[in-house]
């Protein structure tokens, strides 16, 4: 993408107006497409009242939305508040009794370790694969793995370090053995092309407030439409039912689509919001993002090389994030703040988070005030000192 072009998207976002923006890895920036979508909200309830019939409207209109940028069927999605909402529905149709063990990777978002291990009381035996030299193996997986698991849940990405799970070959070694597998790609999903038919996931589950530039408060999640009906949630709720609007307190009656993983009223403004996020990216193209994004990425890993820096994340990453390791990650994070640049950190590391409107301008600024404060980071030369 050309100078003009990055320069027009930016302009969308306000914050750039004051800051260099390098945080979406917590929350994508303002932009006022979204802006707009929250007002075009408060414009119907001011106008109607208790338009719930729009905003139902627009509920399904969502659920379409977030199908079609994930390669999947609308009825195979469901809109959750969270992700933790989510997948905590699928385990609570779970039975442990014949397969109860659950693989996952010490990289996981720590709700995905909360919400497994909560379910040890229903017989659920919970193993981790343990990292070595920030990274997680497929033979890690394999060695645990066996005819007894029942699903492997997956990161896409590592919140901590960036680093990226080799999806397909852990995916194909759990269908082997019989066992399902789950894939959250929060810390990924936005900056490149997603289907999770390609992909062959039972599950998939992403929100909305990083990478897909919209509010939190709202996630979805796909379930293997050949799965749907063979589990029956006991977290749920009006929305799961076959007809929310029955109002039969004494009939419990899942819908027959993935709608059946939701629970409550929807939260409609966060919708709103999010789904002009999506429709911005989907008309910039999905393919452009992951360049631009790649491109940032190896800029900054280059740099941070030259400067003997050390990245928790592996070189050949395409992004979008960079994780540089520190003495002082908090203390640098204020050193950038008062410069006029947002990013963020994690136990030791410096987490840099690119997106479509990032600039290389951007990345040189980042590694000018990173020569300025290699004190505060871990260079190959304090390693060897070591």
């Amino acid at each position: 993408m050309n100078n003009s072009t990055i320069a027009a998207i930016r302009g969308q976002f306000p914050v750039f107006q004051k800051k260099i923006y390098l945080n979406s890895c917590s929350q994508g920036a303002l932009s006022g497409r979204v802006e707009a979508g929250f007002q075009e909200y408060l414009r119907v309830w001011h106008e109607q009242g208790s338009p719930w019939d729009i905003w139902v409207e627009h509920y399904e209109t969502a659920r379409t939305v977030f199908a079609r940028f994930i390669g999947a069927d609308p009825e195979e999605v469901a809109l959750v508040a969270s992700a933790s909402a989510g997948v905590n529905a699928i385990a609570s149709s779970l039975c442990f009794s014949d397969r109860p063990r659950v693989v996952l990777g010490e990289f996981e978002f720590p709700t995905m370790g909360h919400i497994w291990l909560a379910h040890r009381k229903r017989g659920a035996e919970v193993h981790f694969v343990e990292a070595v030299n920030d990274h997680l193996s497929v033979k890690g997986y394999e060695a645990l793995i066996d005819a007894k698991t029942m699903i492997v849940p997956l990161t896409h990405m590592c919140f901590m370090n960036g680093f990226r799970m080799p999806v397909a070959e852990i995916a194909k070694i759990a269908h082997d053995r019989g066992a399902m597998v789950l894939l959250d790609d929060y810390q990924d999903c936005g900056t490149r092309p997603v289907n999770v038919k390609a992909m062959d996931l039972d599950f998939y589950v992403s929100g909305t407030l990083k990478y897909l530039l919209g509010p939190p408060g709202l996630a979805f999640m796909y379930v293997k439409k050949s799965l749907i009906s063979s589990l029956v949630p006991s977290v749920t709720g009006w929305f799961g039912q076959a007809n929310p609007f029955a109002f039969n307190v004494k009939l419990f009656d899942p819908a027959q689509a993935g709608r059946r993983f939701e629970s409550g009223t929807p939260p409609i403004p966060s919708i709103y919001g999010a789904c002009e996020g999506v429709r911005l990216l989907q008309e910039i193209g999905m393919p452009r993002v992951a360049d631009q994004v790649k491109t940032l990425t190896k800029a900054l890993l280059d740099g941070a090389r030259e400067l003997s820096i050390r990245a928790k994340t592996p070189p050949d990453s395409v992004g979008p994030l960079v994780v540089l390791q520190c003495n002082d990650a908090d203390a640098l994070v204020q050193k950038f703040a008062a410069e006029g640049v947002v990013l963020s950190s994690r136990h030791d590391g410096l987490r840099i988070s690119f997106h479509i409107y990032n600039t290389l301008d951007d990345v040189q600024f980042v590694l000018q005030l990173l020569a300025k404060n290699l004190d505060l980071l871990v260079t190959e030369q304090t390693t060897a000192q070591r």
